[in-house]
């Protein structure tokens, strides 16, 4: 039980870490990249919780096609914001 709670709180601090690092960077790859990681780790964080429908929808939906989305509107503009 203790085991959990501490994994639980690695993945938060996890997530917390990649959303402000996705705020404060200047590079809009890294950004993109950061909140797929982020989304990633919630949908392991809903697999943990035995929510593995939801899990799989935002692994897929959240960490896939809205990163490959951005990475893809980034790459036919800017990809420095200045």
């Amino acid at each position: 039980m203790i085991e959990l709670t501490i994994i639980s709180w690695i993945m938060a601090f996890l997530v917390i870490g990649a959303a402000i690092y996705a705020i404060e960077t200047k590079d809009l790859i890294s950004a993109a990249i950061a909140a797929g990681v982020a989304s990633l780790v919630v949908s392991i964080m809903f697999l943990v919780l035995q929510a593995p429908d939801v899990a799989i929808t935002e692994a897929s939906i959240g960490a896939g096609l809205t990163m490959a989305i951005f990475v893809y509107a980034i790459g036919r503009t800017g990809r420095w914001e200045e």
